[in-house]
């Protein structure tokens, strides 16, 4: 399944990474930005979430909220989000049905071998629930930056 621009996006609630459930759609009237990354504690998962801790203020004076999911157990999140300080909500997708629903699972390829897994990706959603950008192409270093030229953009 493809997700277009102005399509409403695929609803979902999860548990994050303290076990407490989050609900896309109990975050209507603010932008969503929910992005889909593949392992927590590895590097450039590490390097991607510091940029968006790094730049909540940022991000929040833009109407703004980051979910990052990821196949990862709870536990493994709160390992995540306590070692490096992330002040954003890190979901558990472990059967990863919201990754599908989005269309980022994916057949993946690594060191010839080929396996089922997250594509990262990011999905900005509207005050009103409806996709308004989807980014795919970026460095995890400077993820951040992409994201907040993609939402001065509109």
């Amino acid at each position: 399944m493809s997700l277009s621009i102005g399509a409403p996006a695929p609803q979902f609630s999860l548990q994050n990474q303290a076990g407490d459930t989050i609900s896309l759609s109990d975050l209507k009237g603010k932008k969503v930005v929910v992005y889909f990354y593949p392992k927590a504690l590895t590097p450039g998962c590490t390097d991607q979430a510091c940029g968006l801790r790094d730049t909540q203020a940022e991000l929040a004076e833009r109407n703004a909220v980051v979910l990052g999911l990821s196949p990862d157990p709870v536990a493994k999140l709160a390992k995540f989000q306590e070692k490096h300080g992330l002040n954003f909500d890190l979901l558990s997708d472990e059967d990863h049905a919201v990754a599908e629903a989005f269309g980022v699972w994916q057949l993946k390829k690594f060191m010839g071998k080929e396996y089922m897994g997250v594509v990262r990706t990011t999905f900005i959603i509207d005050e009103q629930g409806n996709l308004a950008n989807i980014l795919d192409k970026f460095k995890t270093k400077t993820h951040h930056e992409t994201l907040l030229a993609a939402l001065d953009a509109g």
